[in-house]
């Protein structure tokens, strides 16, 4: 086991993608020399050569339409965008083009590109460098989104994506890039299909369980009130939950989705049956979000366990404010609490 940063645990996960196969490239603006302006290709281009970690002109929809030819060709590119309002421009080729070709070929086509974003705010940046995009991609059919939240799934989970058939959007909490956890670069992941709901093969009989790339973890334990959260806002919640604790003698049950698209709700369906409560947490506003739509598919399934109607903490439906206002719009551990007290209230 080694302390890692989430971007150097990335960092790491990149390199075993490009040695366990000759087919893997990386491409993107500044990725080579300059090592990605949060430098978690840093180092790569020197150890694998400028034809395996490519920089390229700043162009989005061009990275993503070269990909996708080099995929057809039998390569497995890794394409970094710098920020995520730098996305749109490549929205057309992932949309129109890179989401459909298998469906459109009958499946006798695959795609497997991954498509790094670093995603959410709280880095004190302008405009256009801290929106959360999540819900464009998840109403997307044909592709898979996805997310980490600590170290340890930043490595397994970029070589989950890199390795499935299906183009990936893997969405990176850039606020928590420079956060440590605990990583076992000595993980063997071939015994797990990056697809599965979990380990497929002998590798894991008696080794700490890996998750398939889609599936949600219960995070921390509790009776009283599930909270479900992903990618930037778990630090948040599970700081909401050491406050309940302390301070409410409430125990949250905090499921980290994980997977946004296939969704895993199987876990959240189980706490809620025993909580009776739901609060729902992400940075990017509420209207038509990923929160609409585990709160509606909570409501579908457990109705008759609720004891209130499911909660939301989201982003305000406006633009990405200024710097100096992200405090205000981001939900924090006030806002959190504040939404599992109205679930006691109703």
């Amino acid at each position: 086991m080694a302390t890692l940063t989430l971007a150097k645990a990335l960092n790491q996960g990149l390199r075993a993608c490009l040695e366990d196969d000759p087919k893997v490239l990386i491409m993107g603006e500044d990725v080579g020399k300059l090592g990605g302006v949060f430098r978690i290709t840093d180092g790569l281009q020197k150890d694998f050569g400028d034809d395996r970690v490519i920089d390229t002109p700043l162009a989005e929809s061009g990275i993503i339409g070269t990909a996708i030819g080099l995929a057809l060709r039998g390569f497995r590119p890794i394409c970094e965008i710098q920020f995520d309002g730098f996305v749109f421009p490549a929205f057309d080729q992932i949309v129109t083009q890179l989401a459909k070709m298998h469906y459109r070929s009958g499946g006798r086509v695959t795609l497997p590109v991954t498509i790094r974003i670093p995603y959410g705010g709280g880095i004190g940046a302008v405009e256009h460098h801290s929106e959360s995009p999540e819900a464009y991609f998840c109403h997307t059919a044909g592709l898979r989104v996805v997310t980490c939240a600590t170290p340890s799934d930043g490595y397994t989970m970029i070589r989950q994506a890199v390795r499935s058939d299906d183009p990936v959007i893997f969405l990176e909490p850039k606020r928590r890039y420079w956060e440590k956890g605990e990583v076992d670069t000595a993980v063997d992941l071939f015994g797990i299909d990056p697809t599965s709901h979990g380990p497929t093969g002998p590798a894991h009989a008696s080794a700490a369980p890996v998750l398939g790339l889609h599936r949600s973890r219960v995070t921390r334990p509790g009776t009283d009130v599930t909270v479900v959260a992903y990618g930037p806002m778990m630090a948040t919640v599970l700081a909401a939950a050491d406050v309940a604790a302390r301070d409410n003698q409430r125990s949250l049950e905090v499921i980290d989705l994980r997977t946004l698209s296939p969704l895993d709700l199987e876990p959240v369906f189980a706490s809620v049956r025993r909580t009776g409560r739901c609060v729902v947490v992400h940075e990017a506003p509420g209207n038509v979000s990923l929160s609409a739509e585990v709160a509606a598919r909570v409501t579908e399934t457990a109705f008759y366990s609720l004891e209130a109607p499911v909660a939301r903490v989201t982003g305000f439906d406006t633009p990405y404010p200024p710097s100096r206002l992200e405090d205000l719009y981001l939900p924090d551990v006030d806002r959190i609490l504040e939404a599992v007290d109205r679930t006691y209230e109703f």
